[in-house]
């Protein structure tokens, strides 16, 4: 199957360290999903929830879609992440737990549906924060040293 990918949160592995990974399924209306074909939307600020047995995805922004006049829809809505019972079930359970929290990582195309990726997440610290960038220049270093010494 095609995958068309829309955005991206990059961020989300600096700041969390990213466990487990579930693709859901996004309730739209059709102005969105055609903003969506656009490529104009931002997760940024985006976090989900299980409320009252279901997923649902909050401060995701879509743009409006310029011509679509007959329905004004709120750019940041709450929208519903289609998972299964069990799934969500999980979900719950390990929210609950301390320091979990769920995160967009990516929203992409799958055929004509739009699929969201949502990573069970636990924050970073400060210093975790920094022995990653320290680990990742390090790599990038002995790459350039690498690349230099096989020519």
């Amino acid at each position: 199957m095609h995958k068309k990918i829309i955005c991206q949160n990059r961020k989300a592995s600096h700041d969390y360290f990213l466990d487990e990974f579930f693709e859901a399924g996004i309730v739209l209306y059709g102005p969105e999903a055609k903003s969506l074909r656009d490529g104009r939307a931002n997760l940024v600020d985006g976090y989900a929830g299980v409320k009252d047995g279901e997923v649902f995805l909050y401060n995701m922004h879509i743009s409006p879609y310029p011509y679509a006049h007959h329905l004004d829809l709120d750019p940041k809505r709450t929208r519903k992440l289609l998972l299964n019972r069990r799934e969500i079930k999980k979900l719950h359970t390990k929210t609950k737990s301390k320091g979990y929290s769920l995160i967009p990582t990516k929203i992409y195309f799958s055929g004509s549906w739009v699929k969201v990726v949502i990573a069970l997440a636990k924050g970073k610290k400060k210093v975790d924060k920094r022995h990653a960038l320290r680990d990742k220049e390090m790599k990038r270093e002995m790459d350039q040293a690498r690349k230099k010494r096989d020519y």
